[in-house]
């Protein structure tokens, strides 16, 4: 992959990351914020089950940032774009649907194959 594509990804792994970390700061302060206790039963409920929500929400997000800086690395290393499971180079369509993937969408095909079998 060329000097000018490599920064391209780059750019989109960097906004994608500080994208995450802006909501990943938002929902520590709402929880930070001080809940008054509310009366209504159904209301404390509701407020408690939108907020397992959203931390639900942000341990997916920990997850992709995690797959992001892996990718940064790949970048800085030169092997970014590259298959981790057959070598071959991830098609570009993929990489811009998904800048943080390391399998090719033949080889992410096989490997959710192999996850519905075993009922992952």
């Amino acid at each position: 992959m060329d000097k000018e594509k490599l920064a391209m990804f780059k750019e989109l792994l960097l906004k994608r990351r500080e994208e995450i970390l802006k909501d990943v700061l938002e929902t520590k302060k709402e929880l930070v914020e001080e809940y008054e206790p509310l009366a209504d039963a159904i209301d404390q409920a509701t407020r408690e089950s939108n907020l397992a929500f959203e931390l639900r929400l942000r341990d997916r997000e920990q997850k992709l940032l995690k797959k992001i800086d892996k990718a940064l690395k790949k970048i800085e290393d030169g092997t970014y774009g590259i298959c981790e499971a057959c070598g071959e180079e991830i098609d570009e369509k993929r990489l811009l649907a998904r800048p943080e993937a390391t399998l090719c969408i033949e080889c992410k095909k096989a490997q959710e194959r192999m996850e519905k079998i075993r009922g992952e």
